[in-house]
Formats: C-alpha cells, structure tokens, sequence
C-alpha cells in the first residue's frame, strides 16, 4: 500500500462505550484524559457531535492539545448543512431569535427554512471553529452525509458544489449518499465522475442491503483521500424510527467480514494519498474491537501514535 491508512472509530464519546467499560480504564475519567487515551490507541477519530451542533473553536483548540501532532479529526457537517430536519433548540440562541415566529414555535427546521442572511452565519461560524484543527494540520474532512430524500440530479449537484466551492472553500468535503439511485447502474458512472472531477472523496460504506437508504459497498478513490465507514449489518434496526444511533449501528463484524474489505482497501490505498477506515458500529466497545482488528488485517497497526 502506498497511501498513509487510517483505522479509527466514529465517537470516542460515545455513552455506551463509556459505560461498558470495555475500553476505559477506570482511571480514565475525564473527557480530556478519554482523548488523550484513545489518541494513543489509533490515529484517526471522527467527531460526530458536530452533526447535533455547531462546534466551538475553544473545544477544537482543545482537541489540538490533546492529541500528537499527526492525529487526524474528520468531522460530521452539522444536521442543518445536509438537509437533514435539525431541533430548533441546536441553533445558537441569537440564530432561534432571528428566526420568524412560525419557525421559533416548531421542534426542528430545515436548511430551507432559514432566510439566506442566518443560513449565511451558520456557515461563517462553522467554517470559523473548524480553523484551530486546520491551522494544527489535524482536520481531515468535513463529512456531508446526506439523507434519503437528497436525489441525484442537478439541484443536489449544484448544492454540492456550493458547499465545497463557496461555503467551505479551505477544506476537504468528503460526500456519503444514503440513497440508492446516485449509484445504480444508471447514475453510477456520472455520480463518482462528478465527485472525481471535482476532487471530492467518495464515502465508501458497509452497510444493510436492499433498503432505499443502502448504497452499494463500492470502493472508489475521487481524491486524494478516500474513506471507509462501516455502519454494522444490521437489518432489523437500519430504517426503524425511534430509535437511538447505538442501536442501529449495534454490530460486531466478524473477523471474517472484516477480512472482505481487505482488498479493497488495498487497491484505495493504491489511487488515493490517504484512506480513512472508520467503524461507525458505536455500539459497548464494538466500534474499538473491529478497528483493532481491521488495523491488525491491514499491517497498519504501527499507525496508531506513540
């Protein structure tokens, strides 16, 4: 392999983890001595409690201290910024009493419902609190994973675009549908050219089959750097409503399922400058137990920082 790969998990936060006691050493108690200790286990980490708020630049500069020099944060894009409904009571508090009075009285909102002056701040200021783990060349990518009802077409790729070119210019946008149809035979072809063309990385995923919400687990490299996210195979909770993230990524893959990804991550790791290998089955100590072992497949398990 030629590329730098990166094996990590998708929350070193995460309460089911903290709980079971399966990673943690009792004496690790504190948020900033769980950073410390995850950041000596793997290199790579991704931060999903940007996408339920806006990130602050002081707890960035405080992941900067917190970790060696050559970690690697990949953050979750804010719910609002994929078009995802986002609760009200995540805005900012001067954002929710900018919004009009029909807007201030419902749970969430949409991107389309705030007027183009406040959707125009939230961007400054998310763009703002990444730049501590930018300057410290620890910001990998900035995640967009979209949902269901964001379509191919010309309307979604211009959006794309909009985000990448003149929302978040200085930073690395990485893409992950959660529709079918931007890579069925018919539209797989202009999806991944668009995204290449673009220099834009693809998300590579593992996840439950034959739902609307399923992509196919292709291994594309569109840019310097690739990723891998694996979300469980678990059938019965992937689209049941209700439910928490734990429970619907709560899978332990096999070593044997592990194993299939091998080669693909090989032939990324051949076309890309680096690859991001994140397990979001963030369920006890799932997620760690499947990165140690990925890693150990891998031969990358010298990536981890002293």
């Amino acid at each position: 392999m030629t590329a730098r790969v990166l094996v990590g998990t998708c929350s070193w936060t995460d309460p089911t983890l903290i709980e079971s006691g399966g990673f943690y050493p009792p004496e690790v108690s504190t948020p900033a001595e769980r950073l410390q200790f995850y950041a000596r286990n793997f290199p790579i980490v991704e931060v999903d409690s940007t996408y339920y708020g806006l990130p602050s630049e002081r707890n960035a500069a405080l992941w900067v201290e917190r970790t060696p020099a050559d970690f690697t944060f990949d953050l979750k894009a804010y719910a609002l910024f994929t078009h995802h409904p986002t609760q009200v009571r995540s805005l900012p508090r001067d954002v929710r009493e900018a919004l009009d009075e029909k807007a201030r009285q419902k749970a969430s909102v949409y991107y389309r419902d705030l007027p183009p002056d406040l959707r125009d701040e939230m961007w400054q200021r998310f763009a703002s609190a990444l730049l501590p783990l930018d300057s410290a060349g620890k910001l990998g990518v900035v995640l967009f994973q979209f949902p269901p009802w964001f379509m191919p077409g010309p309307q979604s790729t211009d959006y794309i675009l909009e985000v990448s070119e003149e929302r978040l210019p200085q930073y690395t946008v990485a893409v992950e549908f959660r529709n079918n149809r931007w890579l069925s035979e018919r539209n797989s072809q202009r999806t991944l050219g668009f995204l290449a063309e673009n220099r834009l990385p693809f998300v590579c995923v593992d996840e439950p089959q034959g739902f609307r919400s399923s992509v196919p687990p292709l291994a594309e490299a569109t840019a310097p750097d690739a990723l891998v996210r694996f979300h469980g195979r678990n059938r019965e909770m992937w689209e049941r409503k209700g439910i928490t993230a734990s429970e619907r990524f709560r899978y332990l893959y096999s070593e044997d399922e592990l194993k299939e990804w091998v080669s693909p991550i090989e032939r990324l790791a051949q076309q890309a400058e680096r690859v991001h290998v994140l397990m979001n089955n963030c369920y006890q100590d799932h997620a760690v137990r499947n990165a140690r072992q990925m890693a150990k497949l891998l031969g990358t398990e010298g990536e981890s920082p002293p």
